[in-house]
């Protein structure tokens, strides 16, 4: 098959949606396909490059400007940059793609190859990696307003095949787009094992001075999404039993509510936020944690499953059925707290701190059921049948 992967985040960008998209690719391509990844300029990427056998093309980009939202990143958009259609188009064309694979609903490259395809009939599959949501009701009312006015229409002229990735996604997907079993795959999140088998690159415990104090490791960007919030207000129970308790924030911090709730709360000297770090040292951080919690809003996302993978206990918040198909059983196989609740975090990390080799064994089978379930290899060969299908029911309609 010649398989187009879209994403407007990609590699050397950081983040979720950005490392799914590049593994699959890679994984496509080591199983013998012709695969072409198509993403916008970011920084000092090239505009075209060979990596992992397969061929990647930036487009000329804009970035948009930070506004403060619940999923403002350092955004970057082709549609708006002359020509850009008619590169796409043309590289396409040259290319000759039997399906695309489109990540993220809201990005101008999905609607770009979603028009491409329509018009060439060529099958396409896409990932919805975020949701449209926010705590502050004014960004909410703004959000369902651009699903129901912008992205539903879109995607309901363009007619692709979801892969949604929980629960949380399934029923978000079905109120806003009117998905349903008929036209949607449920997946999970692919998980790269192997990028956990490596050598660590660094002794993180040393290079930010903690020592053998206890450790929280909190990874992913920081947005109203994912605030840190609950942590932050969990830290004074936790300080009054663990006075050392140290807390790495390591990713991009877009929204800084937690910061200044630390000073409010007076725990500001207990957390070190890191900004981003290479993907390559991010299995470091995970070895350093006694404990990794990054989801506590709601959600269970890539990085507290490769937290969970790399053999540390994850605390997330998601119910137990998240996942279809897999199961999740609370003090078992993985450590939920309900969402934006700061006293089931203190208590939950305490108990793990008071009791290591409990905490040990749920991390050991945290790791087993990430493996089974969420390994890359596995969700990988899920995504090419599905391909194969689709191409085969065009070929045949």
């Amino acid at each position: 098959m010649r398989i187009v992967v879209v994403n407007n985040f990609f590699p050397p960008r950081v983040g979720g949606s950005a490392h799914m998209a590049a593994s699959l690719a890679q994984q496509y391509a080591a199983a013998g396909h012709e695969v072409l990844a198509v993403t916008a300029a970011y920084g000092g990427a090239p505009a075209e490059e060979e990596r992992d056998g397969y061929r990647v093309v930036r487009l000329p980009a804009t970035k948009m400007p930070q506004l403060g939202l619940s999923i403002d990143f350092d955004m970057t958009f082709a549609a708006v940059r002359p020509g850009n259609w008619r590169r796409l188009f043309r590289l396409l064309d040259e290319f000759r793609p039997d399906a695309i694979h489109q990540h993220g609903q809201f990005f101008d490259l999905t609607w770009m190859t979603g028009w491409y395809a329509r018009r060439r009939k060529v099958p396409t599959l896409l990932t919805i990696h975020t949701l449209l949501v926010s705590e502050n009701k004014v960004y909410a009312a703004v959000f369902r307003m651009l699903d129901a006015v912008l992205v539903r229409p879109i995607l309901g002229l363009f007619r692709p095949r979801f892969v949604i990735l929980d629960k949380l996604g399934v029923d978000y997907c079905v109120r806003r787009y009117g998905t349903s079993d008929a036209n949607s795959h449920y997946f999970p999140i692919a998980v790269d094992a192997a990028h956990f088998d490596k050598p660590l690159t660094r002794d993180v415990r040393a290079d930010h001075g903690v020592g053998d104090a206890p450790l929280i490791v909190s990874l992913g960007h920081v947005i109203p999404l994912r605030d840190r919030v609950p942590l932050v207000e969990a830290m004074p129970a936790i300080l009054e039993r663990y006075p050392r308790t140290r807390v790495l924030v390591v990713g991009g911090v877009y929204h800084d509510a937690f910061l200044r709730r630390a000073e409010e709360l007076g725990v500001r000297d207990a957390f070190v936020v890191t900004g981003a770090v290479p993907k390559d040292d991010v299995p470091a951080y995970f070895a350093a944690a006694d404990i990794v919690t990054h989801d506590l809003n709601g959600g269970c996302g890539t990085a507290s499953l490769e937290a969970m993978l790399s053999g540390t206990a994850t605390i997330a918040s998601v119910a137990e059925d998240n996942y279809p198909g897999v199961e999740l059983r609370n003090g078992e196989n993985v450590l939920l707290v309900p969402p934006d609740d700061a006293a089931a975090v203190a208590d939950t990390v305490i108990g793990l701190l008071d009791d290591p080799e409990r905490r040990e064994r749920i991390a050991r089978r945290q790791s087993a059921m990430v493996r089974a379930h969420f390994g890359l290899d596995v969700v990988a060969e899920e995504h090419l049948r599905t391909l194969e299908k689709m191409i085969s029911a065009r070929s045949g309609s």
